[in-house]
């Protein structure tokens, strides 16, 4: 996350540790540090080798991987800056302008500038304004910075609560929350969504940006498909195929599939009829 004195990001400095769990670092440098399976990913926006050390000291553990990169390169060699989606406009907080959304993407999934998280934008936002689908309630799972989540209460969802298991995540998603203004229709929750969804009962949309592994495991518990509505992305054509053999027999029906340089959505809906959604 960007603190003064910074206002923009330029490089970053990344150390991954096999460290299961980090002590307090109060560092004017730091951008942010999340756990992951066992291990501890760290940023800068300076080189950190003897707070690195130093820490490696204190917890008994060793540096797996470093990288000094430039910032663009951590957005898959993208520039970072402002773009529209029909009415809406997103605009990284350093960039001069008028914004419908300003967000700090820091170095969080989910900033709107991967073709994945655009495209669940483009088609949440299309549902929302449908003037026959009365979304109110929605479930973000995966938010990282929030994006979706934000431009949801934009649109006038009264409840969006977004799920992610990065603490760093959680921490972006409420700040870029309270800057945008929709704090109080805003719930971020951190969780690990392999051990399960949270509750989907009475939730009008759930919009899930996540890799096979994690669509898999989700589609194979019965609570997960209790929404009205679904959107679903984060997987590439080649993964379909298997994706949709593991959809649920019954209950589900297909509306619509989108994609955009070969990354794949799909739209669907809970049923009442008892027919097969294949």
């Amino acid at each position: 996350m960007l603190r003064p004195p910074y206002d923009h990001y330029e490089r970053l400095f990344m150390y991954h540790l096999d460290c299961g769990e980090l002590p307090p670092i109060n560092d004017p440098d730091l951008i942010g540090a999340w756990n992951e399976d066992d291990a501890a990913v760290l940023f800068f926006h300076r080189p950190k080798e003897k707070l690195i050390e130093n820490i490696c000291r204190q917890t008994d553990s060793s540096i797996i991987y470093q990288a000094d990169l430039d910032y663009q390169d951590w957005e898959a060699g993208q520039h970072v800056t402002a773009f529209s989606v029909g009415e809406l406009t997103v605009a990284p907080i350093w960039e001069p302008g008028e914004a419908d959304i300003r967000l700090d993407p820091s170095v969080i999934f989910g900033s709107g500038f991967h073709q994945s998280t655009r495209l669940c934008l483009e088609t949440m936002l299309d549902y929302i304004d449908k003037p026959e689908r009365k979304i109110n309630s929605m479930l973000d799972l995966g938010c990282g910075t929030g994006l979706l989540s934000i431009a949801a209460a934009k649109r006038g969802v009264t409840k969006a609560i977004g799920v992610d298991h990065n603490s760093l995540a959680c921490h972006l998603a409420r700040a870029n929350g309270v800057r945008n203004g929709v704090s109080e229709q805003l719930e971020i929750r951190q969780m690990d969504l392999k051990t399960g969804p949270p509750p989907t009962r009475g939730t009008d949309l759930v919009v899930a940006n996540l890799y096979r592994e994690l669509h898999l495991s989700l589609f194979s518990r019965t609570n997960y498909w209790e929404s009205g509505l679904y959107i679903l992305a984060g997987f590439i054509e080649s993964m379909e195929r298997e994706l949709f053999a593991a959809l649920p027999e019954k209950g589900i029906r297909f509306v619509e599939r989108r994609s955009k340089n070969r990354w794949g959505l799909w739209v669907l809906e809970k049923s009442e009829e008892k027919g097969e959604v294949k």
